[in-house]
C-alpha cells in the first residue's frame, strides 16, 4: 500500500460569463443540469458524476469572490479567466443524433462535428458566452 496521495477526479469546471443568470437558464434548459446555488457573484449546476459547471461573472473575475451570507463562508480569491474557453461534455455514442436534434431544436448551431481515430464523435457548439461546448462519445482518448 502507498502513501502516495491520489486524486479521484474533476469536480468543477468554472466559465467566465457576462450574465450569470443568463448563462444558467441556458445551461439548465439544454442539459437539465440542477441548479446548487444561484446569485449575482456565482452560479453553480450539479453535472451528472458528481461533477459542477461554475458561473462566475466576467466582471469579477480578478477579484476575490465573497461568498453570500448563510450559502457557505468565505472568500474564493481571484482566478478569473479571460476570452473564450472550452469544456466537453461526456455524451452516450448513441446519444449522438438525439444531441443533434436537441441542439437544432433551440437554434444552437453545431460549429463542428469530428470523428476520432478510436471511434468517438464530438459536436462543437457556443454558448451564449461564446464559450466552445463540446460533447463528446467515448473512443477519443486512451481512458474514455
Amino acid at each position: 500500500m502507498s502513501d502516495q496521495p491520489t486524486v479521484t477526479g474533476i469536480i468543477e469546471a468554472a466559465l467566465y460569463v457576462e450574465d450569470v443568470a443568463r448563462a444558467m437558464d441556458f445551461y439548465e434548459d439544454l442539459f437539465g443540469f440542477e441548479e446548487e446555488l444561484r446569485s449575482e457573484a456565482i452560479g453553480v449546476l450539479r453535472v451528472p458524476g458528481r461533477q459542477a459547471l461554475i458561473l462566475f461573472p466576467r466582471a469579477i473575475a480578478q477579484q476575490p469572490v465573497v461568498m453570500p451570507a448563510g450559502a457557505v463562508e468565505g472568500t474564493i480569491p481571484p482566478h478569473g479567466g479571460s476570452g473564450r474557453m472550452h469544456v466537453a461534455f461526456s455524451i452516450r455514442a448513441e446519444g449522438i443524433e438525439p444531441w443533434r436534434r436537441r441542439l437544432a431544436e433551440r437554434s444552437v448551431r453545431i460549429e463542428g462535428t469530428v470523428r476520432w481515430k478510436r471511434g468517438g464523435t464530438s459536436l462543437f457548439f457556443r454558448d451564449v458566452d461564446a464559450h466552445l461546448i463540446e460533447l463528446l462519445s467515448p473512443g477519443l482518448w486512451s481512458f474514455y
